[in-house]
């Protein structure tokens, strides 16, 4: 049995198999994303902006190497430095990486090697390449601010307890274009922060960089309640933004709408129909803010009990029901998602390393193999192939770029020839000449 080629037997069908195929990958989507790295030189200049301090004459690989390697591999859904070792005898990756893989430890060496400074560096040039990115006829941008966690489960460091979370954690902020799901910022903090903590700090810093290059440029800033708070608040005012945020409830907040309330769950609640209305602008100013805000309100009866949320706006002349429904909300969509994208299809929930500046460098690679499948998201929308619209991050990795394909080596010549059973091959033919 150890030489026979007999698997089992499909009713009257013997299934045999071999392993005789030459030259064959199941990752063909790597010729795709390592196009689109060449063209958008986004690891060559992320690259850039570290500093590399190694001795040259012991070094096989350069920085921008290794990084791009990592980021292939991310993008690909391989999510640990150990998946090196199973990936080096790859051949679509062995052509197009020439200078060869490096391994485990070579790469791991290379994330725990970079100083906060350096970070910080990386974060300007995260912000400088989202504001070179915006067309020159610009006129509005939305930012939307998130946070999430990332569980911990060892001694890193950063890790600290949260609360609300109840874990030992990592907090992860992201700051992403409302519009294009455009990574802007990626940022890094203990585990026991609160949601604003430093958040005025890192939107000035955006904001400052975005009105350099358009000084009348609207800005709009859209977060959920954890963001409401005195400083956020003095910055809008000091700097002319626009927002839209939740705040959290309280009893002076219960108060404004108490009658409202009453008489919805007297009414709706308490024979579980489902009901919902709005309430304000009215003034409201909570002890610690510098100045009143306007704020609205929905009363909701879900069927199923009582809903009130708070949401302060300074938007002129618009409805609550609009203001909620059609911008507030759409926050889920444009931010929420893409960050679960980030996190659970990018691996940045895989910050495993001790070092917390190591850490946060994985939380970019992660960000940077995000950016690489967002731009061939735009692709695909632009191309109208039927059921590929709302593929997420996901989707894109199974059905685009796991696709087998055999590679031919030639001296002047590498060529590749994918599965004639590939569903998409039009699709991926397409975004390959316009990469």
């Amino acid at each position: 049995m150890s030489t026979s080629r007999s698997a089992f037997y499909l009713k009257k069908q013997k299934i045999s198999l071999d392993f005789s195929a030459q030259n064959t990958s199941s990752d063909g989507g790597f010729l795709l994303l390592h196009k689109l790295m060449r063209k958008t030189k986004i690891i060559n200049n992320f690259s850039k902006v570290l500093h590399d301090e190694r001795d040259h004459r012991y070094v096989d690989y350069s920085l921008e190497q290794m990084i791009q390697t990592r980021v292939l591999l991310l993008a690909m859904g391989y999510e640990d430095t150990n998946d090196l070792s199973y990936l080096r005898e790859d051949p679509v990756l062995q052509s197009l990486l020439p200078e060869g893989v490096c391994s485990q430890s070579t790469m791991s060496r290379l994330e725990n090697s970079f100083r906060m400074s350096e970070l910080y560096e990386l974060g300007m040039w995260w912000i400088t390449r989202y504001v070179q990115s915006l067309p020159s006829d610009k006129e509005h941008v939305i930012i939307d601010v998130d946070c999430t966690d990332d569980p911990t489960h060892g001694n890193q460091q950063g890790s600290l307890f949260h609360g609300y979370y109840w874990q030992w954690m990592l907090n992860e902020l992201f700051y992403i274009d409302g519009e294009t799901g455009q990574v802007i910022l990626p940022v890094l903090r203990p585990g026991n922060v609160n949601s604003g903590k430093w958040n005025h700090r890192f939107l000035r810093a955006i904001v400052e960089a975005l009105r350099t290059r358009f000084p009348n440029l609207q800005i709009v800033i859209r977060a959920d309640a954890g963001f409401s708070g005195p400083d956020f608040y003095s910055l809008v005012e000091e700097l002319e933004l626009d927002f839209c945020l939740g705040v959290a409830s309280n009893d002076r907040l219960k108060e404004v709408v108490r009658l409202l309330h009453d008489k919805i769950e007297e009414e709706y609640a308490r024979h579980n129909r489902p009901f919902k209305t709005f309430m304000g602008p009215f003034s409201y100013q909570a002890d610690s803010w510098p100045c009143p805000q306007d704020l609205y309100a929905k009363v909701e009866s879900t069927g199923q009990g009582m809903n009130v949320r708070f949401f302060a706006s300074n938007f002129a002349d618009e409805k609550p029901l609009e203001l909620y429904r059609d911008f507030y909300t759409q926050r889920g969509e444009a931010a929420e998602n893409r960050i679960k994208e980030i996190k659970n299809m990018c691996f940045s929930d895989r910050l495993s390393c001790h070092r917390f500046s190591a850490n946060f460098f994985r939380l970019m690679l992660s960000c940077l193999a995000y950016e690489l499948l967002r731009i061939i998201r735009e692709q695909i929308q632009t191309l109208k192939h039927p059921l590929t619209q709302r593929w997420s991050v996901q989707s894109i990795r199974l059905y685009l770029m796991k696709v087998a394909a055999q590679v031919r080596v030639r001296v002047k010549a590498i060529h590749y020839s994918f599965s004639s059973a590939f569903a998409q091959q039009e699709l991926f033919r397409e975004i390959l000449l316009r990469c």
